[in-house]
């Protein structure tokens, strides 16, 4: 399989991928729907990078509440800071749909005898902008969630997917309930508030599809 269109790879050699296989720092490993790749509490020493389907990251609380804080899809990767700090996860990653993960050892890769390696400085370049990229999407889910109304939330968080999108028309990566739980909201609220939305000319909207007509 060709690696070289994920992010993580990016500028690496068919030569140099072949030498991280051949350390076994790369596996992979498929998931059923609603499998869970990585749990709660697990200290970790791999990050996951999703080759087909995608990925849910939860958070559970003691009292059963769950917040989604982002959506992994085709390329993107997920648990980078807990393999490279050796700390317990503190939330769960749920494949959302049939999926296929490529899990990078970054014990593997840290390793000193390949400091010298030519894809060493390469793959150190790559996890730093998905780093410094994936800060910057957790900072706009903070922002979706800050208002204390829910129109404020729904505003905030249509304003991000068009601004993604380059268009006032997009679709959305969630179905209702996974969108109430990354905005930190009650599905019935959020139907109800959707629904006066577009009675009152603001959007339309069919399934995960979003018009806006403007606020």
């Amino acid at each position: 399989m060709d690696f070289q269109f994920l992010p993580v790879f990016q500028g690496l050699t068919e030569q140099e991928l072949h030498d991280l296989e051949q350390i076994g720092a790369i596996r992979r490993q498929k998931f059923n729907k609603h499998m869970t790749v990585f749990h709660v509490g697990d200290l970790v020493h791999e990050i996951g990078i999703v080759l087909e389907g995608s990925v849910l990251i939860e958070n559970n609380d003691l009292w059963g509440n769950k917040s989604i804080l982002s959506r992994v899809e085709k390329g993107q990767v997920f648990a980078e800071s807990y393999a490279f700090h050796e700390v317990p996860l503190m939330v769960d990653a749920i494949a959302d749909e049939d999926s296929l993960i490529l899990f990078l050892d970054v014990q593997r890769l840290m390793e000193e005898q390949n400091a010298q390696a030519t894809w060493y400085c390469k793959m150190l370049k790559n996890l730093l902008l998905i780093s410094t990229k994936k800060n910057r999407n957790l900072s706009n889910r903070i922002f979706c969630t800050t208002s204390k109304t829910v129109r404020g939330r729904l505003a905030a968080f249509f304003s991000e997917q068009a601004t993604k999108a380059g268009s006032n028309t997009f679709d959305i990566p969630f179905n209702r309930q996974q969108m109430a739980d990354y905005l930190n909201l009650d599905r019935s609220a959020l139907s109800k508030e959707l629904g006066k939305m577009r009675e009152e000319g603001l959007l339309t909207f069919h399934k995960n599809h979003f018009s806006i007509k403007g606020f």
